[in-house]
């Protein structure tokens, strides 16, 4: 079973990658979907209705399965090399994978709710939200990177700025976007 370790690697990554991109683009559906909101009639509904088409081919035809697939290689993996499951580091990563679930979890109840046109957040608030999978990323990279030579305080340190940077970048986009709607 070793002998399909690095084909079942390859494969866990490549779902990773495209539950990542699903994470990382269905936030910025759910910000146009709740800008056409406010839009006057017909623009709203022309402009839901393909936003809920987008969202629902994004969610149920590539995040949802990479989530699935994802998931089903890693712990494939965790069975072929269960020591594994001893090393700090990998508690952490799986801490931050339960978090990523819960993300994509919480992601999925807006969509739903935003299928039923119901808005419950503001578009600053879902830009915001929108870094939460990037947050995550950089942990889980950085886990898996670096393992057991990696300094917890220099982590954390490390992910607060990269959080302030993140919302100093947003703070900046809304300033940028409110001397030119364009952009």
């Amino acid at each position: 079973m070793t002998d399909y370790y690095n084909y079942i690697k390859a494969l866990h990554l490549i779902f990773v990658v495209t539950w990542f991109a699903g994470l990382f683009y269905i936030p910025r559906l759910f910000i146009y979907h709740i800008e056409a909101d406010q839009k006057p009639s017909p623009e709203r509904e022309i402009l839901s209705h393909q936003l809920k088409l987008m969202t629902k081919r994004l969610w149920f035809i590539i995040t949802w399965p990479s989530a699935v697939l994802a998931t089903f290689f890693a712990i494939w993996l965790l069975f072929l090399y269960p020591a594994w499951l001893q090393q700090p580091w990998m508690h952490i990563k799986l801490a931050f994978v339960l978090l990523l679930i819960a993300y994509h979890l919480k992601n999925h109840q807006i969509f739903k709710q935003l299928q039923r046109d119901e808005v419950k957040y503001t578009s600053k608030f879902m830009r915001i939200w929108n870094e939460g999978a990037t947050l995550i990323l950089f942990a889980v990279v950085f886990l898996v990177i670096l393992k057991g030579t990696f300094n917890w305080i220099f982590g954390v340190v490390g992910i607060i700025v990269l959080g302030v940077l993140l919302m100093l970048g947003i703070r900046l986009y809304k300033r940028i976007r409110e001397k030119n709607p364009e952009a």
